[in-house]
């Protein structure tokens, strides 16, 4: 890893990602500030496999002691993701957000604040098939394939990330392979949240407090359909910041430019949506207007390069000893707020989208 000095390595971020302003960078509540203490900046073109959750060969771990990256899946879903923005808000920090294609494309105006916020925002397939593995490697390519085009439509004319995760963290060789050659990095994770099973707010920070320490920090999994991670997702950050972990924002080098085709396939599908159902007049929101806070007040964060070289994935060549276990499906815990029962949800309102199955992740 190199560090970059702070003034070359922003106008490196900045390339991709626009320039950051005083206002920008303002902290409404410097008290609270969990902040980002640095940011790394990943160069995804050889498909890097980055946290411990896996079996396949994998990155060493780029975290420092106490060093967490906040991330979280399935959405967005304007009802609990909304929250947990003006949770990162409220602790002047940011996060990443894996969204599933169906959902950006049902919920684009919750795609573009999430990224208007200053979060990085990648993908994790169209539809949210538990296991990619059981699909065939042209189906499974075009669930990859069709999730970024669907979430890079969605975010209008600002970048996506070329970072993915596999639903069930069900990554394989042959398909971290295809990664490889698109220049998409894969993300596993360290720590488990389990709040696809932990319906209790303090539960969830229990559980999660307790494997952040365990790991002494990591990337922690969350999902931000959950009504149990939108209410403690406040109490959380908190928590972290009593304890002294510091906030690592990720950001990719550069950005993605997903298939022509599928965007096009895509494009045209809403086109004719909205010309059965036009969208709904704009509502002049209630509460304040979003206020932007790329990066914490307090301090620039430095920012690390990651340039890891190629691999050749045909075998494995890790554990997933070290990272945090989830509650089974089959435990005494019962899932909360399954997908499923979100895609229906939509579904209503969009007529074309497919249900998943229940999962930790």
């Amino acid at each position: 890893m190199t560090r970059l000095s702070i003034p070359f390595a922003l106008l490196l971020a900045a390339a991709a990602f626009g320039p950051v302003s005083a206002e920008e960078a303002a902290c409404k509540k410097p008290e609270n500030a969990l902040g980002v203490s640095r940011i790394v900046e990943i160069d995804t073109k050889t498909g890097a496999l980055f946290g411990e959750y896996t079996k396949l060969e994998k990155e060493p771990r780029f975290l420092g002691p106490k060093e967490v990256v906040l991330t979280f899946d399935d959405g967005p879903l304007p009802k609990f993701t909304k929250p947990i923005l003006d949770a990162l808000d409220e602790y002047c920090t940011k996060a990443v957000f894996f969204n599933v294609g169906e959902m950006a494309m049902a919920y684009p105006d919750t795609v573009k604040e999430v990224l208007a916020r200053g979060h990085t925002v990648g993908t994790h397939t169209w539809s949210h098939p538990m296991n990619l593995r059981a699909l065939s490697l042209d189906k499974a390519k075009d669930q990859i394939e069709r999730g970024f085009a669907a979430v890079a439509l969605s975010a209008g004319d600002k970048p996506i990330a070329p970072f993915f995760r596999f639903p069930g963290l069900s990554d394989s060789a042959p398909l971290l392979a295809y990664l490889q050659e698109r220049g998409i990095a894969a993300f596993t994770v360290d720590v488990v949240s389990n709040d696809s099973y932990i319906g209790s707010p303090q539960g969830l920070l229990a559980r999660t407090i307790a494997q952040v320490e365990h790991q002494n920090g990591g990337i922690i999994l969350f999902h931000d359909i959950k009504a149990s991670t939108a209410k403690a997702l406040p109490t959380i950050l908190g928590e972290l910041k009593k304890r002294g972990f510091k906030v690592v924002l990720l950001r990719p080098k550069s950005t993605f430019t997903p298939l022509p085709a599928l965007t096009a396939e895509l494009e045209a599908k809403r086109t004719k949506a909205e010309e059965k159902e036009p969208p709904k007049k704009t509502l002049v929101p209630f509460y304040e207007a979003v206020q932007l806070t790329t990066l914490d007040t307090v301090s620039t964060p430095a920012v690390t390069e990651l340039a890891p070289g190629a691999r050749e994935r045909t075998h494995e060549g890790g554990t997933p000893a070290t990272a945090s276990t989830p509650v089974s499906p089959d435990s005494s815990e019962k899932a909360t707020q399954p997908t499923r029962r979100y895609h229906k949800h939509y579904a209503r309102k969009h007529r074309s989208v497919a249900s998943s199955d229940t999962s930790p992740f």
